[in-house]
């Protein structure tokens, strides 16, 4: 039997391994049209997955209610409770939806400052569907111009669909179609096994944060291995 590691992604064969999909919502009004665009996709990802014979559920993470722990940790340099919680449960998602409204062309401070705050290889090979919400159609292309760099540069693997709602497209059965085909390409990466493959035979070759919130993390120095050269050459020694 294939060991499954914390990081991995499930595939077919797993099949009694439900699927943990993470919301992630930097939504602050109530009620948000970012979170309940996130809740839109979320529930469309849950009936892909279960309708291809996968179990699956869904967990949330709002940044508004810990918006105060989260600017405490960026000046404090390390995560304060709440933040650790939440990258905790990032780090134990199978797929993420992020969503973000829009301010001025950009996406939400509140968002990217969470972002900052996540270890580079806490999403390793993730995939995560994209969405935003904002004022008027002319700034749909943030999701693509700020989003899906920021989830590459996490290593993380943004599924091709990107969406994003403006007041007007509520009612639009297009919205619906992107919506369920984000889903489907998230539910294709899934089962495919590819992300897991991806996290497990490539996780040596990244660079890594000691002590970091991945799952995988080196957390001690029984965790390091000191017979490569680099390290010998570290503690003053030579090469082989």
């Amino acid at each position: 039997m294939n060991e499954r590691h914390p990081t991995s992604q499930p595939s077919a064969d797993d099949s009694d391994a439900p699927v943990t999909v993470v919301v992630l919502s930097a939504g602050v009004s109530d009620p948000s049209s970012t979170r309940l665009l996130a809740d839109r996709v979320a529930q469309r990802t849950l009936d892909v997955l279960r309708d291809s014979g996968t179990s699956a559920n869904v967990s949330v993470i709002d940044l508004a209610p810990i918006a105060s722990e989260i600017a405490q940790s960026l000046v404090a340099g390390f995560p304060r409770e709440k933040v650790q919680a939440a990258l905790e449960r990032l780090a134990e998602a199978d797929a993420i939806v992020a969503s973000t409204p829009v301010y001025k062309a950009g996406i939400s401070g509140l968002f990217k400052s969470f972002a900052d705050l996540i270890d580079d290889d806490l999403l390793i090979a993730k995939p995560v569907i994209l969405a935003a919400t904002g004022g008027t159609a002319r700034h749909a292309m943030v999701v693509d111009d700020q989003l899906r760099p920021l989830f590459a540069f996490l290593r993380a693997i943004p599924v091709p669909t990107s969406l994003y709602a403006a007041p007007e497209d509520w009612g639009s059965p297009e919205l619906g179609k992107r919506i369920t085909r984000a889903a489907i390409e998230l539910a294709l990466l899934l089962r495919s096994g590819a992300t897991r493959d991806i996290a497990d035979d490539n996780w040596q070759a990244y660079q890594h944060q000691f002590a970091g919130n991945a799952i995988r993390a080196e957390r001690s120095t029984g965790d390091i291995d000191f017979s490569t050269d680099l390290m010998r050459l570290a503690a003053g020694g030579q090469s082989a």
